[in-house]
């Protein structure tokens, strides 16, 4: 089981924190699957810092989402997305 460090913008933050969300969609640019940790750390987009605040999350499940046409950029196009959703 990997333990695998991501930022996370504050309003996604809070809302796992609060129980208000499951699941989270993330470039599929790195190797995770069940069983594996994900540790958030909250990132501000205003002040481009973290704010020290962190989230260790379980990996439930991982499913790999189709591209649909109206994604862009090279890098969703070369490694796609995945629906993460934690226990």
């Amino acid at each position: 089981m990997a333990r695998i460090e991501k930022k996370i913008w504050p309003k996604m933050f809070q809302q796992l924190m609060k129980g208000k969300r499951n699941a989270d969609v993330r470039l599929a640019d790195f190797n995770v699957k069940r069983g594996d940790s994900l540790l958030l750390r909250e990132w501000s987009p205003k002040t481009g810092k973290y704010t020290g605040r962190k989230l260790v999350r379980k990996v439930k499940s991982v499913q790999r989402i189709p591209i649909l046409d109206f994604y862009r950029g090279a890098q969703l196009k070369k490694h796609g997305l995945y629906l993460v959703e934690f226990e």
